[in-house]
């Protein structure tokens, strides 16, 4: 359910396999609980399976887990999952490298997300953008990310923000996206050193690093936020609890008619999402769906003045 790879550094995980609404269930609630910059979880069916079609959950740890207290979590979502739950250990190896390897390029709008093994299948009216293993969420492959790209895609085709700041860059590919089609600067922040890092080297392989100024910051509080605004277009593919605690920060970076979009939602959680950005003046233009994950598309409300009656 989760884009990317594990958290930086993780060695271990649990895997569990269970149906589909209980592993989309226990994916959610141990995402929600445990910090996201220290813990990933990833529910994905299970292909080629002798016997009919299952799901399961994996869970990477960036520490050692308490697996008892794990357990414990899972047995509140479905007690059968909890006694099943398998814990192991792993090296890097084993996730980096293959993170990447062998998926097909991802084609949203004008944009090609693709690793180097297909650089030469871009095409010469296609915006390439090149993603390899890496220490960082982002691979073009999650829905969230696609429905990401196409708001950005589709937002391109009518205006050219002259301003994009991208809340939670992990890999750097939404950053990427806008400063290659936009050709304007870009603000990306992560509250991740080595995500910062590992956009800040994509970035320069897919030559954008001129036009995007990276940043590593939690929330939006430091000066370089607001030294930056106002930003015509906001990006946030994140999770909805800091999506939620970003919705009154935000507001006031936004330029008078700015877009904003977010993303990192399942569709259950997209309404709750909008509520704290409609708290804060914010109108829905499109959500998106794909593959169960919601992405919202929301313009500041502008009150322009009533045209003046025509007396009689």
């Amino acid at each position: 359910m989760l884009e990317g790879l594990p958290p930086n550094g993780a060695s271990h995980m649990m895997r569990v396999d269970a149906p589909e609404p209980e592993a989309r269930a226990i994916a959610e609630f141990l995402g929600e609980t445990f910090d996201p910059a220290e813990v990933a979880t990833s529910a994905f069916e299970i292909e080629d399976r002798a016997e009919g079609s299952g799901w399961a959950v994996e869970v990477y740890f960036g520490e050692p887990p308490d697996e008892d207290e794990v357990r414990e979590l899972v047995a509140l979502v479905s007690p059968a999952a909890a006694a099943a739950a398998v814990f192991s250990t792993l090296e890097k190896k084993d996730w980096v490298s293959a993170s990447l390897e062998g998926l097909a390029p991802v084609r949203i709008g004008r944009f090609v997300v693709h690793g180097a093994h297909d650089r030469d299948s871009v095409g010469p009216s296609a915006i390439g953008i090149e993603i390899e293993a890496a220490l960082a969420f982002g691979t073009g492959h999650h829905g969230t990310t696609q429905g990401c790209l196409a708001a950005i895609d589709s937002i391109g085709k009518r205006s050219r923000p002259a301003r994009t700041l991208d809340v939670g860059t992990g890999t750097g590919v939404l950053a990427m996206a806008a400063a290659r089609l936009f050709h304007r600067p870009v603000l990306a922040s992560d509250i991740d050193k080595v995500a910062v890092t590992t956009a800040r080297a994509n970035a320069r392989a897919n030559k954008a690093a001129p036009e995007i100024r990276f940043l590593h910051a939690p929330g939006l509080g430091a000066g370089p936020f607001r030294a930056g605004a106002p930003f015509d277009l906001i990006l946030a593919n994140i999770l909805l609890a800091p999506l939620k605690g970003l919705a009154k920060p935000m507001r006031p970076l936004l330029a008078r008619e700015g877009r904003v979009v977010l993303s990192g939602l399942l569709d259950s959680h997209a309404n709750a999402a909008l509520a704290a950005y409609r708290a804060q003046g914010l109108r829905l233009v499109r959500r998106r769906s794909i593959a169960g994950w919601t992405t919202l598309e929301l313009a500041a409300r502008v009150h322009r003045p009533k045209a003046p009656q025509a007396r009689r």
